[in-house]
């Protein structure tokens, strides 16, 4: 039985106005040519990469959330290019280590909080990887993580501003790129998970921004500019 969308804005989407988007804006990479960045990149490092590894590997021009969207997971990705997954700590581990750092900060952890403390917690794409996203793993280790329909609209609305400032509409780099520099920004991989984490994710948060901005007048070519 077909799911729900779970936002009012996903339930009014024209289907086939989204396909034919996501036709049209994505950068097409086959397979094969996908293994062989992450194959290329593990000789580079000299073992299997993370995805942040991977992200900030100079040499790669195919971004972690591509290779997700390829083939369903990172670690299929990996797998599929004869590279083993690496092993990390256990679900109730990684729990704990955000309750500690909870106890710590007084307060609800960011995924800003995990990056400043890289070396004894886990990367946040480790947590979206076991637990679906950052929120499901807050919430798992008790912490109360507000959900809703306010949070598609407060993303949406972030959508709009970065689109007017890039002249077009933001990728996932573009969007883990301003998160660097505006910490108010929801993260990218939080904008990822309302759409379910599934195939076409980021394009249907475009295409949405893209209503978004027609609606205010805005004319957008079909590679996403702003005309």
């Amino acid at each position: 039985m077909p799911r729900k969308p779970q936002y009012r804005a996903l339930a009014g989407i024209d289907r086939e106005a989204l396909a034919a988007f996501q036709a049209g804006i994505r950068k097409r990479y086959s397979d094969e040519q996908i293994l062989e960045e992450l194959t290329a990149s593990a000789k580079r490092l000299g073992r299997s990469p993370t995805m942040r590894e991977f992200a900030d590997d100079p040499n790669t021009s195919v971004h972690p959330q591509t290779v997700i969207e390829h083939f369903g997971s990172w670690n299929e990705a990996k797998r599929k290019a004869g590279l083993v997954p690496r092993r990390f700590a256990t679900r109730e581990e990684l729990l704990e280590l955000l309750r500690e750092l909870g106890k710590e900060l007084g307060r609800i952890p960011t995924a800003r909080d995990i990056e400043a403390n890289r070396g004894r917690m886990p990367s946040k794409s480790l947590y979206w990887h076991t637990f679906g996203s950052l929120a499901n793993a807050l919430r798992e280790a008790g912490f109360d993580v507000p959900v809703g329909e306010e949070k598609l609209e407060r993303a949406l609305e972030q959508g709009v501003v970065l689109a007017r400032k890039l002249k077009r509409l933001p990728k996932f780099a573009d969007w883990a790129d301003a998160r660097r520099d505006d910490e108010t920004l929801m993260t990218e991989w939080q904008i990822y998970r309302m759409f379910q984490g599934r195939r076409g994710a980021w394009s249907t948060f475009q295409f949405l921004i893209r209503e978004r901005l027609v609606e205010a007048g805005a004319k957008i070519a079909a590679d996403g500019r702003l005309v």
